[in-house]
């Protein structure tokens, strides 16, 4: 019996071409995750003679699924943020679809019920209207409810995607603001968790996209999960002519003199190109060039998790829970780091996939997802491969802990189906050093990097969440590729309204 009700058919069309049909293309993109699609398509949109290269057999990267025991499993993300009803103009999401002319009733999204941000003494509810934040922080922290009105304002009239913002710490912003140290943890506790690349805090900007995502737009899930909107992705792609290769990825990016002029497939194939789009961050980008390195040395990322998917024939309204996530943490003090042992059991985030509008699923499903040590979990595949699976064991059993904390009852009953990935199985499925989930702490905002014609899109560009990623390639491609054509260019320079929709659409 599969997870879900209705199945979305997202295999691989049989007969795919796996070698590239051209041996000189316009754009080559390294990477078929979320950005990586939505750069192609945007670029193949406008006449551009455009490769996708993916090393693995399925697109999404960190965005993806996997089957396990007759049952498609999503993993990254676990709901969709920048929620958007279909007449709401203005943001993200309606901007995306616009952007890649993708209808909006083919996501088929689902709002949230509420989430909260749970600590010892006190939690913070919020859903997809802000009045019930609002109405939280009154009731809690009443002493702060001024305060954090003149932040509120203070975010909404802040250009968070401006690409020369200046790097400034969040919680010294913050605490212009607000003084109750208490509430600044909770404020930003589901913030970092959902995308910071830094240990305790994370840049401004960033924080601003990550509060109007999930504070102020809210969650959201499209109906078949994140395998409806890559099957979206993929048949755009093909719809636009983008030639898309799975089980080949880039092997090398051949440089002259600082300058992109082709990449080597992992086939072993020799492609000319003048541009390379990369979502594969920014060290794993630049360990693809031979060439004498330009000096420049970005750092991995710390910050890696371990996720555990449980089923029950019970769902979470059968335990009277009907939050949809709930990020916890058993202390007033939310540790966002890299932690000293395998993981960190004293926060985590609990996502109850079934609690949304539309529960579309067979069954009940819990995710549970705590910070974890890569080296450590890598040290102990490497060595003591047996060791490795009774450490997932503990995380299993460490899960239902919390779990039970939270259902009373849980504990007792049968699970029909279990699963725990590691930091190892992060690297192993996007290629990111370390297992690092949110790529460098070193982001490039405007996508360059020090070698002419080579660019980042995604999470080492800086925006963040599905919506991030795919508004990161849109931007990336139209920044440089689409405003930096040229008449030599396969499709030549665009003109008149195309070239007002793509230059105002830089910062979407």
């Amino acid at each position: 019996m599969g997870l879900l009700k209705e199945e979305v058919n997202l295999a691989i069309p049989m007969g795919r071409q796996f070698d590239p049909k051209e041996t000189s293309y316009d754009a080559v993109i390294i990477g078929a995750g979320m950005s990586g699609m939505a750069a192609a398509i945007r670029l193949a949109m406008y006449d551009k003679k455009v490769l996708l290269l993916e090393r693995h057999t399925i697109s999404g990267g960190l965005n993806s699924y996997y089957n396990r025991r007759k049952r498609s499993l999503d993993v990254g993300l676990h709901a969709l943020t920048n929620f958007a009803a279909k007449k709401e103009r203005g943001r993200p999401l309606t901007k995306l679809l616009k952007q890649l002319r993708l209808p909006y009733e083919e996501l088929q999204l689902s709002p949230q019920f509420e989430s909260r941000v749970q600590f010892p003494e006190v939690g913070l509810r919020f859903s997809n209207d802000l009045d019930l934040l609002l109405s939280e922080i009154e009731k809690n922290f009443p002493h702060e409810k001024d305060n954090f009105s003149k932040l509120l304002h203070h975010i909404e009239n802040f250009n968070e995607v401006a690409l020369d913002n200046k790097t400034v710490m969040a919680k010294d912003e913050v605490r212009r603001f607000i003084k109750d140290p208490l509430l600044v943890e909770m404020i930003f506790c589901p913030l970092l968790i959902y995308g910071s690349a830094w240990e305790n805090d994370m840049d401004f900007s960033q924080f601003v996209i990550m509060f109007k995502s999930i504070f102020i737009e809210g969650f959201g899930r499209s109906r078949g999960g994140v395998r409806r909107i890559l099957e979206l992705l993929r048949n755009r792609l093909e719809e636009v002519g983008a030639e898309v290769c799975y089980r080949n990825g880039v092997k090398k990016i051949i440089t002259e003199r600082g300058k992109v002029v082709g990449v080597v497939t992992d086939r072993g194939q020799t492609l000319k190109t003048p541009k390379v789009l990369s979502c594969a961050g920014y060290p794993e980008t630049l360990s693809l060039i031979d060439e004498e390195k330009i000096d420049s040395n970005p750092r991995v990322g710390r910050l890696s998790f371990t996720e555990t998917i449980i089923t029950l024939n019970e769902r979470p309204k059968d335990f009277g829970l009907k939050d949809t996530i709930i990020f916890h943490n058993n202390q007033n003090h939310y540790s966002y780091q890299r932690p000293e042992s395998l993981i960190d059991h004293k926060s985590a985030v609990l996502c109850l996939p079934n609690n949304f509008r539309d529960d579309d699923y067979q069954e009940g499903v819990y995710r549970l997802t705590m910070m974890a040590n890569y080296p450590q979990w890598r040290e102990l595949k490497e060595k003591t491969p047996q060791l490795y699976k009774e450490k997932k064991e503990e995380v299993l059993q460490e899960s239902i802990k919390i779990l039970e904390s939270y259902m009373p009852g849980f504990k007792n009953k049968e699970i029909t189906f279990s699963d725990v990935f590691s930091p190892t199985t992060v690297e192993r499925y996007t290629g990111h050093f370390g297992g690092c989930v949110y790529g460098s702490p070193d982001k490039s905002r405007d996508g360059t990097t020090p070698y002419d014609g080579l660019f980042l899109c995604g999470t080492d560009q800086g925006f963040l969440g599905i919506i991030g990623s795919m508004l990161s390639g849109i931007s990336m491609a139209n920044l440089h590729g689409l405003m930096a054509s040229t008449p030599q260019n396969k499709g030549s320079t665009v003109q008149g309204n195309e070239e007002r929709e793509i230059s105002s659409s830089i910062t979407p």
